[in-house]
């Protein structure tokens, strides 16, 4: 049930209430407004856009948008609406800025074109500027140098054109000799000159008692001469006369040195002693033969020994090497001359003592040295056969030969070296 249902019926009649109408012109001058509203702010932007130098497209003006009205509203009475006077300014305005923009580009492609041929000529014509420019400027510097040597030339006083060979070669002379003293004058100047020249002082020394016995040797091996008695060349010993003193004479190598007998083969120390007198016998079992005995007769010298050791014979086979098969040896011994042919040679291990048990069929000779120059490492073994006098006439060792002959380990050797000596270092 509704309130009104309730209330008491009367015979009053009230109208509805209706809006007021609006006037159709009113609805006509607001849409008139917004849309010159909207013409003014589009003239604006356009101006903006037209003075940037950045903008480069123009975008497509949207059209002006209609206002809404309904189907069956009635057309306005001005169907054109004029914009106001403030809005034709704006846009007057506009267009001026637009046609006098200093940043618009107005150049045409099409219309301006470089020609090659004129740009070659553009450019030969620069470079042929800058060319003379620099000829002119040169040349100038040239006149000016020139100028100036003939104004030297003027002023100093004249010299021959030309000297002799001589004169320039004392004046070359001269000049190296200058320059030599004034290198060695820094040299001697500088802290690093003393202590420079004492460690090569010291290492020269240090080389020279190292290393003296190489030298030495290959000097007395090639170069001294040999002081060999000429009557010693001659193999035909009926005319010549046989001292009593053994000696062993080698006429290809300029050996002529006494023979040492009294060695003790077990030791070292004796055998060098000995070898310093002339050459050693190296009296061991099994070589213990004498000249015209069968057997191998074995003697040691040395071929480079240290030039602080006493003894006139350190050098005495520093040319063994140089013997081959044939070649001639004597030894004297007791008034005889025992003459010996070279059958060959070997090189062996000090401790290699077994190379001198050869045989006792027939009277051999064993010479015996170290090699190579300068160094003790291994020893050089030199054979020969008795040919004179008769070796089927040896003899046996003697009893007392054979019981004094001893037993060695190792061959005999040079002298220690400086450095051997130093740190007790044997051989």
């Amino acid at each position: 049930m509704r309130p009104e249902d309730n209330r008491p019926s009367t015979n009053l009649s009230i109208p509805s209430r209706q809006m007021a109408p609006t006037p159709s012109h009113r609805v006509q001058n607001a849409t008139a407004h917004a849309s010159a509203a909207a013409d003014v702010v589009r003239s604006q932007i356009d101006a903006i856009y037209s003075q940037d130098p950045h903008h480069t497209t123009t975008a497509a003006e949207p059209a002006p948008a209609k206002s809404q009205q309904p189907a069956d509203a009635p057309a306005p009475a001005n169907s054109s609406i004029k914009p106001g006077p403030g809005a034709v300014n704006m846009q007057v305005a506009s267009q001026a800025v637009q046609a006098d923009n200093p940043y618009e580009r107005t150049h045409d492609e099409s219309k301006h074109q470089t020609d090659a041929g004129s740009w070659q000529k553009y450019h030969s014509a620069w470079q042929s500027y800058y060319q003379q420019y620099y000829e002119r400027y040169y040349v100038g510097r040239v006149h000016e140098v020139k100028k100036s040597l003939e104004t030297e030339a003027k002023v100093a006083p004249s010299e021959p054109a030309t000297i002799s060979s001589d004169e320039a070669m004392h004046d070359l002379r001269s000049k190296l000799r200058n320059q030599i003293n004034e290198q060695a004058t820094k040299v001697r100047k500088s802290r690093h000159f003393i202590p420079v020249i004492a460690g090569l002082a010291v290492m020269i020394i240090f080389l020279g008692l190292q290393y003296n016995r190489n030298v030495m040797a290959a000097v007395n091996a090639y170069v001294t001469p040999s002081s060999l008695d000429p009557s010693n060349l001659i193999v035909d010993t009926s005319t010549v006369a046989i001292t009593g003193d053994p000696r062993l004479i080698v006429p290809k190598i300029g050996v002529d040195v006494p023979i040492v007998w009294d060695a003790v083969a077990s030791s070292e120390v004796s055998l060098n002693s000995a070898m310093d007198k002339g050459v050693a016998w190296f009296n061991i079992k099994g070589a213990n033969a004498r000249p015209g005995e069968l057997g191998n007769f074995a003697l040691s010298g040395h071929s480079s020994n240290d030039w602080l050791d006493g003894g006139d014979y350190k050098f005495i086979f520093a040319r063994l090497e140089q013997l081959s098969e044939g070649d001639v040896i004597y030894v004297n011994y007791k008034g005889v001359r025992y003459t010996y042919t070279v059958t060959g040679t070997k090189v062996v291990k000090p401790t290699d003592v077994s190379a001198l048990h050869i045989g006792t069929d027939k009277p051999r000779i064993t010479l015996i040295t170290c090699t190579p120059l300068g160094t003790a490492l291994n020893r050089l073994l030199v054979f020969g056969d008795q040919i004179s006098p008769d070796p089927s006439a040896a003899t046996q060792h003697s009893e007392e030969d054979t019981s004094s002959s001893d037993d060695a380990a190792k061959m005999p050797s040079n002298s220690p070296t400086f450095i051997e000596r130093i740190f007790g270092i044997k051989q």
